[in-house]
């Protein structure tokens, strides 16, 4: 088809069922990605910002970032810093100068339109688990590594669940196939399993192509219409301490160009590498997170960036990475505060240190999410779905884990804080006064059945009910709703000849030889 010329579009299509009951008995909230309504919590003083962003400055400037991509390295020379080798410095200045071309919110539009996001401002979203080599659920009994049908169950959930907004990574790294052409599979099985906006790994130039291509194919778009907003983002790491490595640079480097979403993210384990100190871990990854920034809006001045937080620390008994920690929850919130300082987007996690998706799973989950909202965060990572630091992926844990997401959606509700004379129900209490009960009035008739947060998997009971039901445990509820997901699962409309394109698209890539790789 010639450069420019019209293409088929679709719009609609399934919205990962609206209605609460998803055709299976599933209660689930409909897609509304939610506002945080909340303010901040905000643990540094305006002494503290300023420390730690000072901090920051003097590793540009002084210390410096290995570059390890040549075309980086004379992007920044050309820019004026100063090249010592593969280590740039960069004057505050021009740091700060970069960071103000860079916008505050942005929205990223995937194949289907209705389930366009918005990354920045009060917006809080949701994505899968992404990148564990290995899974885990309660047929198989034990930890495996990823295949493509693991992948595919899981990319199922994604889409079904509501409260999942975006498609990150590969849910579970599918080891089955061949690392030329894993990414041409997945891709494919992403773009007609789901409608939620994609995720492209910085992992070589062919792989970020190649994305890209499919990503503007099931959209049915031109080129020029792919470059004018962003359709799909990228996310590269650091690598901790102070470097940034060329494979991730690169693809970094070509989504700038063509306009695409940008995270950077420093993954800085306290203790290891980054200091022992949550304030100087959390300096060193805004160095590492803003020279990448200044990177993208000198190269494509405003185009979308986030910065991401993955600041945690160590098990210092052992080496092993913790999350969900009480220092991970402060880092968290601090970084939120200087991503509002620097008017940035920011990433967060939703992780756990934990095997199995058991009590540990959950309350560290729980901790990592919530400070994730007290954060003020705009695009949460790995909120369903993560264990084992993020070496295993569970469906169990991905729905128990989309039990605590709705929650907090339902917490974000207006209606919870309106304060309007039916709210404030003086007529009621009148009505009721100082004896009898308010089952029975008219004022609680009308609410009763959107009155409060209705799970989907927890169970309300009583010891005795739940016992005569069974006494199913919650991984096994989890497991039982997971099954009946993979049996009544309908992927999402895709025009034929679309799928077709892309069908061949991947077809011819593979002829190619794919990514080229060290295997």
């Amino acid at each position: 088809m010639a450069e420019g010329a019209g293409r088929r579009r679709r719009g609609g299509g399934r919205a990962g069922n609206t209605a609460r009951r998803g055709g299976m008995g599933l209660e689930q909230m409909p897609w509304n990605p939610p506002v945080n309504i909340d303010r901040p919590v905000e643990p540094l003083t305006e002494e503290g910002v300023a420390a730690i962003h000072q901090g920051a400055m003097e590793i540009l400037e002084d210390i410096g970032i290995a570059i390890l991509n040549p075309e980086a390295l004379e992007i920044f020379r050309e820019a004026g810093c100063l090249i010592d080798g593969e280590t740039v410095r960069c004057g505050r200045d021009f740091i700060m100068e970069m960071i103000a071309k860079a916008p505050d919110r942005f929205t990223l539009t995937p194949r289907n339109p209705e389930r366009q996001i918005t990354v920045g401002g009060n917006h809080l979203l949701f994505g899968n688990v992404s990148s564990p080599p290995n899974y885990w659920d309660m047929e198989i009994g034990r930890k495996v590594p990823g295949t493509r049908d693991m992948c595919r169950s899981l990319l199922k959930l994604t889409q079904h669940f509501n409260c999942i907004h975006f498609a990150g990574g590969y849910p579970v790294e599918p080891v089955d196939i061949h690392a030329s052409t894993r990414h041409l599979d997945v891709l494919f099985d992403k773009l007609t399993l789901t409608d939620k906006v994609m995720h492209a790994y910085s992992l070589g130039k062919e792989r970020v192509e190649d994305v890209m291509e499919m990503v503007r194919i099931a959209g049915g778009l031109t080129h020029e219409e792919f470059d004018a907003t962003p359709r799909m983002y990228t996310n590269i790491n650091s690598t901790s301490p102070l470097k940034h490595d060329h494979p991730m640079l690169d693809g970094w480097m070509r989504l700038a160009r063509r306009g695409q979403g940008l995270v950077v993210t420093p993954f800085t384990l306290a203790g290891a590498m980054a200091p022992v100190t949550m304030a100087g871990a959390v300096t060193q990854s805004l160095a590492e997170a803003l020279i990448a920034v200044a990177l993208a809006q000198y190269i494509n001045p405003g185009c979308a960036c986030a910065i991401g937080t993955f600041t945690s620390n160590v098990d210092m008994k052992s080496g092993a990475p913790a999350f969900g920690t009480p220092e991970y929850m402060r880092a968290t919130q601090m970084t939120g505060q200087l991503a509002r300082f620097y008017g940035l987007p920011m990433r967060s996690s939703g992780v756990c240190a934990a095997n199995v998706p058991d009590g540990q799973a959950m309350w560290e989950t729980s901790n990592s999410l919530w400070a994730a909202v007290q954060s003020g965060t705009n695009m949460v990572y790995h909120a369903a779905g993560w264990l084992e630091g993020g070496l295993i992926a569970s469906p169990e844990k991905f729905i128990m884990d989309c039990e605590i997401l709705q929650q907090i959606q339902r917490y974000m509700d207006p209606a919870l804080t309106a304060t309007g004379p039916d709210e404030i129900a003086l007529d009621a209490i009148r009505s009721v006064g100082n004896s009898g009960h308010f089952f029975g009035i008219q004022h609680t008739q009308d609410r009763y059945e959107t009155a409060f947060y209705q799970p989907f998997l927890s169970d309300w009971k009583n010891y005795e009910g739940w016992d005569a039901a069974g006494g199913i445990w919650t991984p096994e509820r989890a497991h039982h709703l997971f099954k009946t997901i993979m049996t009544n699962f309908e992927a999402p409309p895709m025009d034929i000849a679309i799928r077709e394109e892309l069908a061949a698209f991947v077809a011819k890539r593979k002829e190619e030889g794919g990514a080229p790789t060290d295997f």
